[in-house]
């Protein structure tokens, strides 16, 4: 009896999860393994139908409500709407039902509208054709049919409908190109390889032959990770098993270029395709002002329960007197007479509650949603912010932190990519100790000998001439760069210079630098065919290397080698990676010289790289054969296995030479910089670089300067000093200026001392390291605190989760900054899902950063804007708004408080309902909600030129508690004027000209008009930017609520049993005395915040506020970027010439000329002349140069 398969069920349901929840088996074609084989077990897989959408038809309200009910004000007001029905309360349960409706009901049409998008375009991908092999035959069936194991066709611009692995192309080489734009954003093509022992099957009888079984890992996310091997089965014998990695699985979404057709078997489909996967949503990240928000929102449910509380034992002490809880017009029935006391009391403390309950804002959070969606568009919105070499422009990738852009006060930036352009250029190379420079720039033409070489040093030997040509080979061959050959010619080129253009592809921009540049030195990389690497050499020959394995680059090992076999059949293994992953491995090369040269040019700014060879002798490449083998078969940790792999093989080099890679400074990172240090951001650089390369790019962008005292923490400073010691010692050092630590931020004081830090990658993992007694907490408080004191940190050799792990420390420290982590590739992913507010750049090293971030820009300079212009009008917009929602809710319902000690707490409600139900919707809503999208407090121009505006804002200086406390007794004041200035105007039995005395509901509509108008009116004394939208909602919403109010008390709505309002507000206008009231009654409530505001105006400025004074001061339009164009026009002159010259002028005579973007610009006093002939750029007062300012 065969028990293979009792066996085979046993390890997968009783052996753990390692033998089956880690991996699945695939039987291509469904066909099932040969007797003798392991068992077939057939397994169930998701069908091919992707599903983004969160709703059915059937779950669609259920589900919504559920979502929308886990929101707590929501909850709280469906509580409060239950009460309301159970139980006797003063209020009709529309008051509160009808605006939670509106807010459900909003919410509900949004995302039920975004869901039906999200469902058509599901339906259109689910039903897309996709080519199918049955039989031998092709059938054609839509896209959700297909499953795991089919095998598919995928034709050229087709997208592929899952994640398949690549069996065989219409290529004779097996590879095929793909894009993945759809997935990560590259648009480069990358080059995928087919099964070795499948590539040969071109048709489709020879696919449906393949007799193969496919073991690989469960499904996850990672778009650049795969594991799995491939048992082919031929005839009788053993299946021939290969390792199947990255490189030959065909991602869902990427598109198939360049190649006629391919085949290949779906592993996984549907949900489980990693495209599918990668819709998951990222952790979310809440904002400063939110957990503001919420702490306001206790403390005001805390308020209401002690009103509520208050007003329950005063009803009850006060009807403890004789004849006030029975009065003889009011008698109690006898079971009223017999209900339990404490009941009793928790019905009236519940009714309380639900009179006073308006006081939590429900309308709060929809306005706060709107308010920040719509906000997001500003930034994509902003011309600006638009590259035009790129085509790109800003993105927004979750709204939820637009204001935390105004809080921010640490920035972790990386440096490739992000402050450089990632755009290299070749500019030397170091072999033995002798220099080659190539010439500046050939045009793009490769130079056929040695002419294109400047020997700087000595010509070296025989032997060097070896060696030297062994150096140019090795960056020839050691890189996984594709050519792209526009002429498409199959035989090999004959001539580098014949006409024919190659465009080398690369996802690393250094490989692309090095390969032309040593093609400018005479050796030059034609292509890869049929595992063939075909270089030029200097006579014109072409040399052929077979390509016997790749070690891929990864940033833990910091290096790559190939190895490569001649025509002479040597093997060589080039390797080249940085000085401090390749010295180490080295037993022989001129090490000294190479090195000092290497730490000149990481001086002056220039990306290093070291290459070093061995030769293998047959023997030895068949151990290393091996040891690759076993580790890329391995189907658990086999990273791991092939990290330790790489470790073994790259031993024992002989160092050949470095290279010298400029990477250049992004058009003004240094003026970006300088503007968000001034504005008391901290800028921290994290680079994987060394530190000499990323030293010298810190002081050309300004984060180091001239006055800089450097202090280093660094591997070579701790094997001198124990890292006790030079922790200590900096403390020391940095501590010694007390005086520095009281100053700015800004790091830009010059009579103080400045101190920028370095650190390493090496030293961060020490400090980072528990202690022998297990604690850690001293070392990083010690180091934090030298942190604080320094202006500037620069981290280098940073690996990716270390550089997770420093914004980490710094945010979790004692301050609890808010951080921002920019960058562009991959490497950064960590840091910015770390952060506080995640930036991504859309740069050259693919869109992982972007994709994963919650903002993208195209360059680092935009970054200024975004912070000190966006970021600070959404902090302030969002900031008057949430509390400006709790001061006009305070005005709202302290005068209903109060109207309970004048009637007797029998919970007899101050305003009608329909006051009550569209006080929040209506009357109050759209104010608040333009306000905080079109308020600019200051214009954008000053912004960008005074960046310390930004710190007016610093730390949540709006939703502070002193400014809360502010708000919320000027809401108190307000209501006791609203309450007790008509109370004693009723006191006196004011009647109307007809005879008519005001009753309650007349005294509730006074009280309610004076507080619409004043709250209205507030926001309007608050506003500083004025257009005609503003204009139109303010004086809309007070029009449209006395229209209301006209038409509501003016006609008997069929539909209501009782009428209470009918004639009210006409009745209470047609009165000299009402109309007096309401007047008085908003000046005085309104004088108070006047008040207050011209006074700290006048003693305690801010910088805004003096920038505001100024500004309303100045009539003169000129800014620093008014172009001089304009200057010199004549409506221009004419006003300038028009308004009288004063002696009493502030400011001083002189012109700032500025040359920006090759435009002349001018800075003018406000009250300057100009004469036609100024500013001319022949005049000899002004200096050209970017950002250089003369006085004239």
């Amino acid at each position: 009896m065969d028990c293979s398969l009792i066996r085979t069920l046993i390890n997968r349901y009783c052996a753990g999860e390692e033998n089956w929840v880690d991996s699945r088996t695939i039987y291509v074609g469904h066909r099932e393994p040969p007797p003798g084989a392991e068992a077939y077990i057939p397994q169930r897989y998701p069908d091919n139908r992707i599903v983004s959408s969160k709703y059915t038809f059937w779950n669609f309200i259920p589900k919504n409500l559920f979502e929308q009910f886990r929101r707590i004000a929501n909850f709280y007001f469906l509580i409060i709407f239950l009460v309301q029905l159970i139980i006797d309360t003063p209020t009709s349960p529309v008051t509160s039902g009808l605006p939670l409706f509106f807010v459900i009901t909003v919410t509900a049409i949004k995302q039920g509208y975004e869901d039906w998008l999200r469902h058509k375009a599901d339906n259109a991908m689910n039903q897309c054709p996709v080519h199918f092999i049955q039989h031998g035959k092709l059938v054609r069936k839509q896209s959700r049919k297909l499953r795991v194991g089919d095998i598919v066709m995928v034709k050229e611009n087709e997208t592929f409908p899952c994640d398949l692995i690549f069996l065989s192309s219409s290529r004779g080489d097996g590879t095929c190109h793909v894009t993945t734009a759809s997935l990560d954003g590259e648009s480069s093509h990358k080059t995928h390889y087919a099964v070795q022992d499948t590539k040969g099957f071109h048709t489709e009888e020879d696919v449906d032959r393949l007799h193969a079984t496919i073991e690989c890992e469960q499904p996850q996310p990672d778009l650049y990770k795969f594991v799995g091997r491939i048992n082919v089965y031929n005839d009788l014998n053993d299946p021939v098993v290969r390792p199947l990695g990255s490189e030959n699985l065909l991602l869902r979404g990427a598109t198939l270029k360049n190649t006629e057709k391919i085949f290949g078997v779906a592993i996984y489909t549907g949900m489980e395709t990693k495209m599918a996967l990668n819709y998951q949503s990222k952790s979310q990240k809440r904002s400063a002002v939110e957990k503001s928000m919420n702490v306001f929102l206790i403390v005001y449910l805390c308020i209401l329960i002690s009103k509520a509380l208050i007003n329950t034992v005063l009803k009850y002490v006060w009807q403890s007197e004789p004849f006030r809880d029975e009065p003889w017009y009011n008698q109690k029935t006898d079971s009223e007479r017999q209900r339990n006391l404490f009941l009793k009391a928790f019905t009236d403390f519940l009714a309380f509650m639900v009179l006073f309950n308006y006081i939590i804002p429900v309308s709060m959070y929809v306005t706060v949603e709107m308010q920040k969606f719509l906000g997001s568009y500003f930034i994509t919105w902003d011309e600006e912010m638009f590259d035009e070499e790129a085509g790109e422009g800003p993105l927004v990738n979750t709204s939820d932190l637009n204001e935390e852009l105004g809080q921010v006060e640490y920035i972790f930036t990386d440096k490739t990519g992000t402050l450089t352009e990632n755009n290299m250029e070749f500019k030397e190379c170091c072999i033995e100790g002798h220099v080659y420079v190539p010439h500046v720039i050939c045009n793009g033409q490769v130079l056929p000998d040695s002419s294109g070489i400047d020997m700087i040093d000595s010509s070296p030997g025989v032997s060097g001439k070896e060696r030297e040509e062994l150096f140019f080979r090795a960056l020839c061959l050691c890189h996984t760069i594709q050519v792209k050959d526009d002429d498409n010619v199959d035989g090999p080129r004959k001539s580098p210079d014949s006409g024919k253009s190659c465009v080398y592809i690369s996802s690393s921009p250094d490989e692309v630098a090095l390969v032309e540049g040593i093609q400018r030195l005479g050796f030059t990389y034609l292509r890869l065919k049929d595992n063939y690497m075909e270089i030029l050499n200097r006579d014109n020959d072409i040399e052929r290397f077979e390509l016997l394995e790749i070690l891929s680059f990864d940033s833990v090992r910091r290096r790559m080698s190939v190895i490569v076999k001649s025509a002479t059949g040597e093997i060589y293994l080039f390797c080249k990676g940085a000085d401090s992953s390749i010295f180490p491995r080295v037993i022989e090369g001129k090490v000294d010289q190479i090195q000092s040269r290497v730490e000149r040019n990481a001086v002056e700014g220039l990306r290093t790289l070291c290459v070093a060879y061995k030769r293998l002798i047959q023997e030895e490449y068949e151990g290393v054969c091996k040891l690759l083998q076993a580790a890329k078969l391995a189907l658990q940790d086999r990273e791991k296995k092939l990290a330790e792999a790489y470790e073994q093989i790259e031993q024992d080099l002989i160092l050949l030479g470095a290279t010298a890679v400029e990477d250049r400074l992004q058009e003004k990172a240094a003026d970006t910089i300088e503007a968000l240090q001034k504005a008391g951001i901290k800028v921290w650089v994290l680079t994987g670089d060394k530190m000499e390369t990323a030293a010298a790019t810190c002081y050309a962008c300004k984060l180091f300067r001239r006055n800089t005292q450097l202090l280093e923490l660094t591997t070579k400073k701790i094997e001198e000093q124990s890292l006790h010691d030079v922790l200590f010692e900096l403390s020391k050092t940095v501590l010694r200026h007390s005086g520095s630590l009281t100053r700015d931020n800004s790091g830009l004081s010059t009579d103080m001392q400045d101190y920028g830090l370095i650190i390493d990658g090496a030293a961060l993992s020490l400090i980072m390291k528990p202690r022998e007694d297990g604690s850690s907490g001293n070392y990083r408080e010690l180091f934090l605190e030298i942190c604080r004191n320094c202006s500037a940190v620069l981290c280098c050799r940073m690996a990716p989760l270390q550089k997770a792990q420093i914004v980490k420390l710094i945010k979790l420290s004692k301050e609890h900054p808010i951080t921002l982590a920019i960058g562009d590739g991959a490497n950064d992913v960590s840091m910015i899902l770390e952060a506080h507010v995640g930036i991504g750049v859309i740069g050259k090293e693919g869109r992982q950063a972007a994709r994963n971030s919650d903002y993208a820009i195209p360059k680092f300079k935009h970054l200024k804007k975004m912070l000190l212009v966006h970021g600070h009008f959404y902090y302030i917009r969002i900031s008057e708004l949430v509390q400006y929602f709790f001061y006009k809710n305070v005005c709202f319902i302290f005068p209903q408080f109060l109207y309970q000690f004048f009637c007797g707490f029998s919970q007899q409600t101050l305003y009608d309902t329909a006051y009550l139900t569209l006080y929040n919707i209506s009357f109050t809503s759209l104010p608040i909600l333009l306000y905080s999208l079109m308020e600019q407090h200051v214009s954008i121009d000053m912004l960008k030129r005074d960046p310390s505006l930004y710190r007016d804002i610093a730390k949540n200086a709006l939703l502070r508690w002193r400014v809360f406390i502010y708000w919320t007794f000027l809401g108190v004041f307000d209501a006791l004027v609203f309450f007790f200035g008509a109370y004693f105007m009723f006191e006196n039995t004011t009647v109307t000209s007809n005879g008519q005395i005001f009753g309650n509901w007349t005294f509730g509509t006074l009280v309610f008009t004076v507080m619409v108008f004043t709250v209205t009116l507030k926001l309007a004394l608050d506003t500083h930017y004025w257009t005609w939208i503003n204009h139109f909602v303010i004086w809309g919403s007070l029009l449209f609520y006395i229209v209301f109010s006209l038409l509501w008390g003016g006609i008997i709505w069929p539909f209501l049993n009782y009428q209470r309002m009918y004639y009210v507000f006409i009745q209470m206008l047609s009165s000299g005395p009402a109309w007096l009231a309401i007047i008085l009654l908003i000046t005085v409530s309104l004088l108070p915040d006047v008040l207050k505001k011209v006074l700290c105006r006048q003693l305690w400025p801010t910088a805004t506020e003096r920038i505001q004074t100024t500004s309303r001061h100045s009539q003169n339009p000129v800014s620093e970027f008014t172009p001089l164009s304009f200057l010199q026009s004549r409506s221009y002159q004419s006003n300038e010439l028009s308004r009288p010259a004063t002696r009493s002028s502030p400011h001083p005579k002189k012109v700032m000329l500025t040359f920006w973007n090759s435009e002349e610009y001018s800075v003018l006093p406000p009250i300057f002349g100009i004469s036609n002939n100024f500013g001319r750029s022949s005049s000899r007062h002004y200096r050209h140069g970017c950002n250089l300012e003369t006085p004239v």
